[in-house]
């Protein structure tokens, strides 16, 4: 959930000549996609792409591209009715002459797709899915990339044929030497973090049943949605409501997570589970459900701990266990630290976002493949 500023610095210059990328985003104001999407273009631009990022209305992220040298266009990707949005995009892509278009999200899917189809444009277009989504949104895209391997394999078993189908992992952001913050948990308890969307899908009505079961134990619970209402009845009718803080959205995940004690992912649906990405970041021992992102990032007992989806006993009882063994909280924490820098760091992943994108530009583009 973080929207922490990336640390651009680190970024390798290019060795080869730019790629001239197009990235499309029809999503919403806030989510996992849309944060990695304003890291992925602010790190192919530090690192001398030439980027076009266009974007749905959204004033924050527009600030946020433009203060890391982007020239953000924001469009309405609105529903089937939109007429501007269309013939807005195809202009802006003709002035742009991309190599490749990256799609993220339906939306953008739709609107890149139409107009690939429409201009019969020699760009590459790319659909870059988070989620397991509708494919009908990317009928025209040449590539799909996803963020897992098993989303990768969920393609090719909708029938998208396999040589066409990619994975190319995130990254998340260093939180190396990020000042802890203060948890509003009293002195001496130990500090529980959970990150996310306050979603059904996110189970933290879960996390306050395993909170139930471990008396002196203190959540912070960061972020908005529907369910917060909900969240706080069933903390109050648990009697855990004095050691649950709801923290809002905040924009401040390194600094969270700094001072938190155990990082909790209690989720029933997690296509990736980036939040898991920074909490190794920022070396804390991570305990998660066993779902589908998680289950491929973490090693059960090395990198982080899995549990039964849908079951606060268990969850309680591998948070429990680490709260009561430091060395092993440590343990997992160095591991989890050593499995970022090896494969969710900035700069290996937008290395394989680079060797992706140059092997599917048309080598007519004057690009080797």
């Amino acid at each position: 959930m973080s929207l922490d500023a990336p640390a651009l610095s680190a970024i390798p210059a290019l060795a080869d000549p730019p790629l001239r990328i197009a990235h499309v985003m029809g999503g919403a104001a806030v989510g996992g996609a849309e944060a990695f999407y304003e890291r992925l273009t602010l790190a192919q631009h530090a690192a001398g792409e030439e980027v076009l990022a266009v974007i749905r209305q959204e004033a924050g992220r527009a600030a946020r591209l433009r203060a890391g040298g982007l020239a953000p266009v924001e469009l309405d990707f609105g529903g089937y009715f939109d007429l501007r949005t269309g013939g807005r995009l195809r202009r802006l892509l003709d002035a742009f002459r991309p190599q490749v278009v990256v799609a993220w999200q339906s939306r953008a899917g739709r609107y890149a797709g139409a107009v690939k189809r429409r201009t019969g444009a020699p760009w590459t277009l790319v659909g870059r899915l988070g989620g397991y989504y509708d494919l009908k949104y990317y009928r025209g895209c040449d590539h799909l990339v996803g963020n897992t391997r098993d989303l990768r394999d969920w393609f090719i078993r909708q029938g998208w044929p396999a040589e066409r189908a990619h994975f190319v992992p995130n990254f998340a952001h260093d939180f190396t030497g990020v000042a802890p913050a203060a948890l509003p948990a009293p002195p001496g308890a130990p500090r529980l973090l959970a990150l996310g969307r306050l979603h059904v899908n996110k189970g933290f009505d879960l996390l306050l049943r395993a909170l139930a079961r471990l008396p002196g134990a203190h959540l912070s619970l960061a972020g908005e949605g529907p369910e917060r209402g909900a969240l706080e009845r069933l903390a109050r009718a648990l009697g855990v409501a004095d050691r649950v803080a709801f923290l809002g959205w905040r924009q401040d995940a390194g600094a969270l997570l700094g001072g938190c004690d155990v990082f909790v992912c209690p989720s029933r649906h997690e296509p990736l589970g980036n939040v898991v990405l920074e909490a190794w970041s920022a070396a804390r021992p991570v305990v998660a459900a066993a779902v589908h992102g998680p289950v491929e990032l973490i090693r059960d007992g090395v990198t982080g701990l899995l549990v039964p989806k849908e079951d606060p006993a268990a969850l309680a009882a591998a948070i429990g266990g680490l709260l009561a063994d430091p060395a092993r909280r440590a343990r997992l924490a160095a591991a989890g630290r050593a499995e970022f820098e090896r494969a969710h760091a900035e700069a290996p992943v937008l290395a394989r976002w680079r060797e992706f994108l140059r092997s599917v530009v048309p080598s007519a583009a004057g690009m080797p493949r």
